[in-house]
């Protein structure tokens, strides 16, 4: 079987396009969404094209819709070669610290960081077979914290712990031959994005799937348009 990639978050916009194009390239992909109404057609219609698309539910806020998809890509797979973290959220309200709601600071830690860790943790056993294991983070600028700004406080503090967590985890890992990056799309055209975002969804998925495909990459690192930026 040829390369196999986890996708989450991979019913709409920036994951599906990246998911796209690795079939494109012949990859095997197993798209993940939330919601099994739309994401099972979804892959249904790609597989018209494309028989190497696959879908499972996964939820990345529950640890039992984890332990599923990991089975389901063992026991399907029998192995992984990259695992794309890109289910992520923002909510709406342009909130600073100081007044932002922490239930709003909760749920979006949940999504883009504590499942994120979860969604590693639990696939790593899959890597086992891998000659090449890679992780990648889909994050954003607004995480950086050398050009830290201020509003939207719950997303950019949830970034900026995923950017810490790429590192943290980019450390643990190489012993088990598992690279862990992150990376920065830009502003694109999907729901979070907006329609006058400067980046088409093919233009923001480039540097992903650069990341998972090319021959040689470093580790630890944050990218962005396929070089590496600060942290």
């Amino acid at each position: 079987m040829d390369k196999i990639a986890l996708i989450s978050g991979a019913n709409r916009g920036l994951g599906l396009e990246i998911g796209k194009q690795l079939l494109e390239i012949g990859w095997n992909v197993v798209f993940t969404a939330r919601n099994m109404h739309e994401g099972r057609p979804l892959v249904n219609k790609l597989r018209e094209t494309w028989k190497t698309a696959w879908y499972h539910q996964l939820d990345v806020t529950d640890e039992q819709s984890i332990i599923d998809v990991a089975d389901y890509v063992e026991d399907t797979c029998g192995r992984l070669d990259v695992l794309i973290n890109n289910a992520g959220i923002m909510i709406e309200e342009n909130h600073r610290a100081m007044d932002m709601e922490l239930e709003d600071l909760h749920k979006t830690m949940a999504t883009n960081f504590y499942g994120p860790l979860m969604l590693t943790r639990t696939m790593v056993p899959s890597f086992k077979e891998s000659k090449d294991a890679r992780v990648i983070n889909i994050s954003s600028r607004m995480g950086q914290l050398s050009g830290m700004g201020g509003g939207h406080a719950a997303y950019r503090i949830s970034k900026a712990a995923l950017n810490a967590l790429t590192v943290v985890l980019a450390r643990e890992l190489e012993g088990k031959g598992i690279k862990v990056n992150t990376m920065c799309p830009g502003r694109v055209c999907t729901d979070m994005g907006g329609p006058s975002a400067e980046k088409s969804i093919k233009e923001g998925a480039d540097t992903a799937v650069w990341l998972a495909t090319a021959d040689k990459i470093e580790n630890g690192k944050f990218y962005a348009d396929r070089k590496v930026i600060p942290w």
